[in-house]
């Protein structure tokens, strides 16, 4: 008999963390159908890898044009098994800086993309009643910083979002699987095409790993199916340490948050952002200009287990005392 086909759909899959992620997908013998705004990018990893990939230009934050790519997706390329949501916008910016469209397409492309996402996939996969979901979260959906009002609005929605999806799975009873993997500070090309208001470029706040990281935590949940997983030290500290003292974070981060997401590059005025449209010249890379400082390992740890050593194997103490000192 033979093996059915490995068919994968990357949302956001032409740079950073989505472009990780495609490249570990076709070395794991994965077809892959990638979704993105910028054909330029499409195009550039057509021709890199054939048919291999099919690429497809979408809006994710556009419901019936995600569905209709799930289902060309499908009839081209066969039954999906595995969707990994990965693409997000973001304005480095004083919320009171931002207008309303600037606010809402961010939480369109970031939240809503992830719940078209996962729509379009349960749509695919529900007649087999099996399938592998992987939402892209972030240490800030448990710790806001500022100046990302609306990035982090986005991915605190998709905590509660994705839960509440899980919990109807298995109310279900279904073979679906839908996994969060919350990532600290990742060198993507983001920050040169973000929107920024700040007076210098901005940078991952430190410390920044290597997109093939996120990545590689992508594949652990494509291949465990665990609900969620944590990567990095920083993201244990933001998710752990607002939980006990959000107050002493609230004036921390006022002092330094602005400061850790500035770079000691000056920021050009009016240069392009992506934030209306795709920045078009630059190419299909996962990795952005921080390589120097990015490390290729980190922890990746299933968030329940973590939680567990936390709070009952005897290391609370300890880590709130590395969190306060360090």
């Amino acid at each position: 008999m033979s093996q059915e086909p490995k068919i994968a759909v990357v949302a956001g899959g032409t740079a950073g963390i989505g472009r990780a992620v495609v490249s570990h997908l076709l070395e794991g013998g994965y077809s892959v159908g990638v979704l993105a705004r910028g054909k330029a990018r499409l195009d550039q990893m057509a021709a890199e890898y054939g048919d291999r990939v099919m690429c497809l230009p979408c809006d994710v934050g556009d419901a019936a044009k995600v569905s209709r790519a799930a289902s060309a997706f499908t009839e081209t390329l066969g039954p999906i098994s595995v969707w990994i949501n990965c693409a997000m916008l973001t304005s480095f910016s004083p919320f009171t800086a931002m207008k309303p469209d600037e606010f809402d397409a961010i939480v369109q492309t970031t939240l809503m993309g992830q719940v078209n996402g996962t729509r379009a996939a349960l749509s695919a996969m529900e007649g087999r009643g099996t399938g592998r979901i992987v939402n892209i979260g972030s240490g800030l959906g448990y710790r806001s910083v500022p100046y990302q009002s609306a990035y982090c609005a986005a991915k605190h929605g998709i905590n509660g979002f994705t839960s509440s999806v899980r919990s109807e799975l298995i109310r279900d009873g279904s073979g679906i699987t839908i996994s969060l993997v919350q990532l600290p500070a990742i060198n993507t090309p983001q920050f040169e095409w973000a929107r920024n208001r700040l007076s210098k470029k901005p940078q991952p706040a430190p410390p920044i790993f290597q997109p093939d990281v996120a990545a590689r935590a992508v594949m652990r949940a494509l291949k465990k199916g665990r609900r969620e997983y944590l990567v990095g030290q920083s993201v244990l500290k933001l998710m752990f340490g607002n939980m006990v003292l959000p107050d002493w974070l609230d004036h921390k981060l006022a002092d330094d948050g602005a400061e850790m997401q500035k770079s000691d590059t000056r920021e050009p005025r009016n240069r392009p952002d992506n934030l209306d449209t795709p920045v078009e010249d630059m190419p299909a890379r996962a990795e952005g200009r921080f390589g120097a400082d990015a490390s290729d390992k980190a922890l990746i740890l299933d968030g329940d287990r973590a939680r567990k050593l936390v709070f009952f194997g005897g290391l609370g103490v300890a880590f709130l005392a590395g969190l306060i000192l360090g």
